[in-house]
C-alpha cells in the first residue's frame, strides 16, 4: 500500500525541515525535504560597509557560531586582495578547529545519539557490568567505576520519575530498531551528561580570541586578538615576553595558558569517550553500512590555511569534487567560475529575473522571494511545483554531498597519512568493506574521525603562534587596506571555509565601497536542497531512497539518516531599517 510519511519539523536540528516521504508497502520510494523558514540577511547586507558584513552575517546561524563571520570577512579579503598576518591566520585555523570539535562531540550526544541509544533502556542496566565495558571499549579513561554507573543510573531515574523529561519526552523509546545492550545504553547517557559539562569549558576558546561566545568578533584584515608583550627580559631567555597581570587587556600568557588547557580537554575527551563510543554503538549497526548513500557525488572547498599562506594547494583539508565514488580521481573546483557553481530555484519558493528554468552563480545570485505553497495548515506540499525556502545549488549541473563524509574521502582520496589511517582502522575494526563509507553508518563515523584530525591539528597552529609571539612577532592586524580610500571602485570576492556541516561560502560584490550584492551558500543549502530543474534529488531526498519502515508513525529511520547530515537550516527573517533599528519584534506563545 502506498502512502505519503510526513515528518514536520525534524527535531534535534537547528532551523525548520519537512520531510515528506512516499512508501510502497514499508519502503521508502522517493523523498522530499523542504526547508520552512526563509532567511533574509543577504537582503539586509545590501549597500551595507563590507566590513560590517561579518556582524550580520554571522547571525544566520548560532549553532556554527563563527562560520559565517570567517566566511565573510574573507570574502571582503579576496575581494581587495587583503593579506592577513600568519597569526591571524594561525588564530582563525585555532578558533574553527574548536568550533569543529565542540560542534561534532556537541551533535553525536546531544543530537545525533539518541537515534542509536535508547534513553530508558538504560534504567535496566547493571552498573556493575556497565563498567566493565566502559573499560573494555576506553581503557584510559577514568569515570569506569560501578559506583560512577550507579550514580548515574540514579540521577536519569529521578529524572525520569519527575515527569519532566525535556527532549526525551518524545523519543521512540523501546523501538525494535534500537539494538544496544542497556548496560551501553547507560555507558552512553554518562558520556552524554559529561558532554554538557565538557561543553562549558571548550567554549572559552572563542571568548579568548573573540571576545564571546556565541559570535566571537571578527576583523577584515586579520583577528582582533591584540598580543600583550613585555619587551626586554623578564624571567629566563631574551627578547619579547608576555605582560601578566590583571591590568593587561590582550592576549597574554595566562589567555594562552588557558587556550593549551582547552586543547588538552579537547583532545582527551575526543579520544577516550568520542571515537571509542563511536565504534563501540557502530558495531551494533554495521546493517547502517549499506543504507542512506545518497547521490554519491562529493565536494570540499578546502579549509585551514598554512601558516602567512592563502595558497589552496596547501590546505589541511583539500579542495576539490568526487564523482559516482570513485576515488581515484578529485576534480577541481573554481568558486569563481559560473559553469561550475550555480544556484537552481525551479522547486524553491523564489523568483528570478531571467526566468525559475535558469541557474545562476551567486555574484549573480538573486534573492527574490515568492510564496507559491499551500496556505497552512496543509497536509501535504505540491512537489510538483516549488516546495522548499532552499534554493538548488549545483556543481556543473550536479548535486553535491558536503560535510564531513566529503572531507574524509576528499583526504583520504589526496593521500592524507592520518586520514587514511584513520580510515582504515575504523573498517578494519568494525569489518565492514570500503563502500561502508557511502553510508549513515560512514557519515556518521567520518564526523568522528574529522575531528581526532582536527584536534591534533591544533597543537601544532598553537606551537606555531608562541614560537612567533616568542620570536618577536606580535601582529594579528594588517591595517593597509582598512580604510575605503584604498579600494577600486568595484571589486567582488569569495570567502569559503568548511563549517562543521560542509562547504560554506559567501560571495560579496562592492561597489563604490558599500556591499552591491551577497549571498551566501551554506552546507545544508547543498545537502538540503529540493530537487533541480532536471529534477534530479538532493542528497537528503536521494538518501532515504530504499529506507524501511518498521513504523510510519515512529519513522526513526529517517531521523537517522537526515541526522547523519547534521542539518542546520538557518535561519527567520530579521527585520530592521537602513540605520539597523530593530522594527519589529514577533514572539510566539
Amino acid at each position: 500500500m502506498s502512502e505519503r510519511v510526513v515528518v514536520d519539523p525534524i527535531t534535534r536540528i537547528e532551523g525548520h525541515l519537512r520531510i515528506e516521504a512516499q512508501t510502497d508497502g514499508d519502503t521508502i520510494t522517493e523523498a522530499w525535504s523542504s526547508g520552512t523558514m526563509v532567511r533574509g540577511i543577504e537582503i539586509i547586507l545590501r549597500g551595507r560597509d563590507p566590513r560590517d558584513a561579518w556582524a550580520f552575517a554571522q547571525r544566520i546561524c548560532g549553532v556554527c557560531t563563527l562560520v559565517h563571520g570567517i566566511a565573510s570577512v574573507r570574502a571582503v579579503e579576496d575581494a581587495l586582495d587583503y593579506k592577513i598576518p600568519p597569526n591571524a591566520q594561525l588564530i582563525r585555523n585555532l578558533m574553527i578547529a574548536a568550533q569543529y570539535v565542540h560542534d561534532h562531540v556537541m551533535h553525536f550526544y546531544h543530537l545525533h545519539a539518541l537515534d542509536w541509544v535508547d534513553v530508558v533502556s538504560a534504567l535496566s542496566a547493571d552498573p556493575r557490568a556497565t563498567s566493565e565495558l566502559a573499560q573494555q571499549v576506553s581503557p584510559g579513561y577514568p569515570k569506569t567505576s560501578p559506583g560512577y554507573f550507579a550514580d548515574t543510573k540514579k540521577r536519569l531515574k529521578d529524572f525520569v520519575e519527575s515527569g519532566q523529561l525535556g527532549i526525551f519526552a518524545n523519543g521512540y523509546w523501546g523501538h525494535p530498531a534500537y539494538k544496544l545492550p542497556p548496560e551501553a545504553n547507560l555507558m552512553a547517557v554518562a558520556h552524554y551528561l559529561e558532554a554538557l559539562a565538557w561543553q562549558r569549558d571548550v567554549a572559552k576558546l572563542h571568548t579568548i580570541f573573540g571576545g564571546k561566545n556565541p559570535h566571537p568578533n571578527f576583523l577584515v584584515g586579520g583577528a582582533p586578538s591584540a598580543i600583550s608583550v613585555h619587551p626586554g627580559h623578564q624571567g629566563q631567555g631574551k627578547g619579547p615576553h608576555f605582560r601578566g597581570g590583571a591590568g593587561a587587556t590582550a592576549l597574554n600568557q595566562v589567555g594562552l595558558a588557558e587556550v593549551q588547557n582547552i586543547i588538552d580537554k579537547m583532545k582527551r575527551f575526543v579520544d577516550l569517550v568520542y571515537l571509542p563510543d563511536t565504534l563501540a554503538i557502530a558495531g551494533f549497526y554495521k546493517d547502517w553500512a549499506g543504507q542512506g548513500e545518497g547521490i554519491g557525488n562529493f565536494m570540499s572547498y578546502g579549509d585551514f590555511p598554512a601558516d602567512g599562506t592563502d595558497d589552496v594547494s596547501k590546505l589541511l583539508v583539500p579542495r576539490g569534487v568526487i564523482l559516482d565514488r570513485d576515488l581515484s580521481t578529485v576534480h577541481e573546483l573554481d568558486l569563481n567560475d559560473a559553469e561550475q557553481i550555480q544556484e537552481q530555484v525551479a522547486h524553491s519558493w523564489y523568483d528570478y529575473t531571467g526566468g525559475k528554468e535558469r541557474g545562476l552563480h551567486p555574484y549573480d545570485g538573486e534573492t527574490d522571494l515568492h510564496y507559491t505553497g499551500p496556505e497552512p495548515p496543509y497536509q501535504h506540499l505540491d512537489v510538483d511545483d516549488a516546495y522548499s525556502w532552499l534554493k538548488s545549488p549545483r556543481w556543473r549541473g550536479k548535486p553535491m554531498e558536503v560535510g564531513p563524509l566529503a572531507r574524509m574521502l576528499l583526504m583520504y582520496a589526496t593521500g592524507n597519512d592520518q586520514a587514511k589511517e584513520l580510515v582504515d582502522y575504523t573498517l578494519k575494526t568494525l569489518d565492514v568493506p570500503v563502500s561502508a563509507l557511502f553510508s549513515t553508518l560512514g557519515r556518521t563515523a567520518a564526523r568522528t574521525l574529522e575531528t581526532k584530525i582536527f584536534a591534533d591539528a591544533m597543537q601544532g597552529w598553537y606551537d606555531s603562534l608562541v614560537a612567533n609571539i616568542k620570536a618577536g612577532d606580535v601582529r594579528t592586524f594588517n591595517e593597509e587596506l582598512w580604510e575605503p580610500s584604498s579600494w577600486p571602485r568595484e571589486a567582488r570576492g569569495v570567502g569559503y571555509t568548511e563549517a562543521p556541516r560542509g562547504a560554506l561560502a559567501h560571495w560579496v560584490v562592492i561597489k563604490d565601497g558599500k556591499i552591491d550584492n551577497y549571498q551566501a551558500v551554506v552546507p545544508s543549502t547543498w545537502n538540503a536542497g529540493p530537487r533541480d530543474t532536471a529534477g534530479n534529488p538532493g542528497p537528503y531526498e536521494a538518501a532515504l531512497a530504499g529506507h524501511k519502515l518498521h513504523d510510519p508513525k515512529q519513522p526513526i529511520e529517517i531521523l537517522r539518516t537526515i541526522h547523519s547530515f547534521d542539518p542546520c537550516i538557518a535561519c527567520a527573517v530579521h527585520v530592521t531599517d537602513p540605520e539597523g533599528e530593530e522594527l519589529v519584534q514577533v514572539k510566539v506563545v
